[in-house]
């Protein structure tokens, strides 16, 4: 019964992968997100080429702008980001753990700095340093605390489903076995439906970008954001930044990060007390 899910899951995540990557080349959408939604799709099959139709995906010429400016889809957006980068991460740091039988402390630690530091560095620093004036320093700054904040709940999630994954399905814990993917398959989704609350709360608060709209023009690409990368310390966006700053504390900031480093804790402490 489990194999056949998982023939079908695998089907429809490969048709799903090449909707999405060949769909996406004429969506106006800012490049690293086209790519996110490819990952995302890679990740969560049919369900990530569901969420890049209803979330990103250009009903019409000339309405990109105004169809992702509502909330969710910014936040959709938000989200995919951080699961499409750190989910580099985590996974590859999964396979190493497998692969040479790391105990699961070691191996959650492992996860945890290979996906926030792909996810922080590369994803969100790296290719999104233009929305912090062309400084990859600045830019590593501005994105630390948002970065932080969703991977904890995206981590948090995927732990808890690995664990019971993993226990439930013979085989699944070496990266050689098509078991393996589907649990890391399943495991990323919940982290995706865990994080997408904490990036609302982020997006809202102008913490962290969510969609964009880039359009060709003569000369170079424009870019029209229906919500420009804003930033923790507020760093200049074309918006007004400051304004977007004063609408919440520091202390609000850093009670959101407790807050999640309890969620992390719960979800690796669940992992390490669980017994099948």
């Amino acid at each position: 019964m489990l194999s056949g899910v998982m023939l079908s899951w695998f089907i429809l995540t490969a048709f799903s992968v090449l909707f999405v990557a060949v769909d996406s080349m004429k969506t106006p959408e800012s490049p690293v997100l086209k790519w996110g939604f490819i990952l995302l799709t890679v990740y969560t099959g049919p369900i990530g080429a569901f969420l890049y139709v209803l979330g990103c995906r250009e009903p019409l010429p000339g309405l990109h702008e105004r169809y992702t400016a509502t909330l969710w889809r910014q936040v959709l957006g938000s989200t995919m980001h951080c699961v499409a980068g750190d989910g580099l991460g985590i996974l590859a740091g999964a396979i190493i753990g497998g692969m040479i039988h790391l105990s699961k402390p070691t191996e959650i630690g492992l996860e945890y700095l290979l996906g926030f530091g792909f996810g922080w560095s590369i994803f969100q620093a790296l290719f999104m340093k233009a929305s912090s004036g062309g400084s990859f320093y600045r830019a590593l700054k501005n994105t630390f605390i948002p970065e932080l904040v969703s991977m904890n709940y995206l981590m948090a999630a995927m732990i808890v489903v690995t664990t019971i994954g993993m226990s439930l399905v013979p085989g699944s814990g070496n990266p050689l076995t098509v078991e393996f993917w589907f649990i890391m398959s399943m495991a990323l989704l919940a982290g995706f439906i865990a994080a997408y609350p904490i990036n609302w709360w982020l997006v809202s608060n102008h913490l962290k970008h969510g969609m964009m709209t880039v359009r060709p023009k003569t000369g170079g690409d424009i870019i029209s954001d229906a919500q420009e990368h804003s930033s923790y310390d507020g760093a200049e966006s074309g918006h007004d930044s400051e304004n977007h700053k004063d609408k919440i504390s520091n202390n609000a900031i850093w009670l959101m990060v407790i807050i999640s480093f309890v969620v992390f804790g719960g979800g690796a402490g669940f992992s390490l007390m669980y017994k099948a």
